[in-house]
């Protein structure tokens, strides 16, 4: 039995600063192959006291995604481009950190502070569509990108008009927001055009304008 397993190629896995191991398979490999890589790699990293095993699957080895799960690994996230796979293997408590739980969105205030006219649209599909509100600008701020960057995109995609960021008029919190799992932190920018030639984004706004307003600037 133990040449039998020294025979067993282990999984290659770089370890972090947690005592933990991360695996990214690249190469295509039979499920069972890798059930029995993955078993004697588990005892190997048992013996080294690590604790968060995380594996790495591209789309291509979807096929090994049934494999770790009967081996105890759990989905801890999706991207585009892989799946996420994750278990705790020490009798320590698990401290693993959840997947990401917030969403970030933003609304724009887009005033002229001379005229006091104010940047409204109506919106093609969501909670607002078909009701006839008019409504602030607003989106969700991407992956790594910085508040006020997001707000000035989403104006220019939504309605044409660039604008800069000013400051954070406020922001608020709500949960499960999305997909009833989400934390979503909103926050409502105020912005100063640099015109008003309203190109609309056909796909999502209906329509778009300026309306006067009663806000103090």
């Amino acid at each position: 039995m133990g040449t039998r397993a020294q025979q067993i190629p282990l999984l290659e896995g770089e370890t972090d600063n947690y005592d933990g191991v991360t695996v990214t398979m690249v190469e295509p490999m039979d499920s069972e192959v890798f059930t029995e890589s993955l078993r004697a790699s588990l005892s190997h990293w048992r013996e080294e006291g690590k604790k968060g095993i995380w594996i790495k699957l591209p789309l291509g080895l979807a096929n090994l995604v049934e494999a770790a799960v009967s081996e105890g690994f759990r989905y801890h996230h999706a991207e585009p481009e892989y799946l996420m796979l994750v278990s705790w293997i020490s009798e320590t408590p698990d401290t693993i950190p959840a997947n990401a739980s917030h969403v970030v969105g933003a609304g724009a205030l887009v005033i002229n502070k001379n005229t006091k006219e104010v940047l409204v649209v109506q919106e093609r599909s969501g909670f607002f569509k078909d009701k006839n509100v008019w409504k602030l600008p607003t989106g969700v701020i991407n992956e790594g990108e910085d508040i006020w960057t997001g707000v000035a995109r989403e104006v220019e995609e939504e309605t044409g008009i660039i604008a800069d960021f000013v400051e954070v008029l406020a922001f608020r919190q709500s949960h499960k927001a999305i997909l009833k799992k989400k934390t979503d932190m909103f926050f409502l920018c105020v912005l100063s055009p640099r015109s008003y030639d309203i190109t609309e984004q056909k796909s999502e706004i209906l329509q778009a304008k300026v309306n006067l307003s009663n806000f103090q600037c």
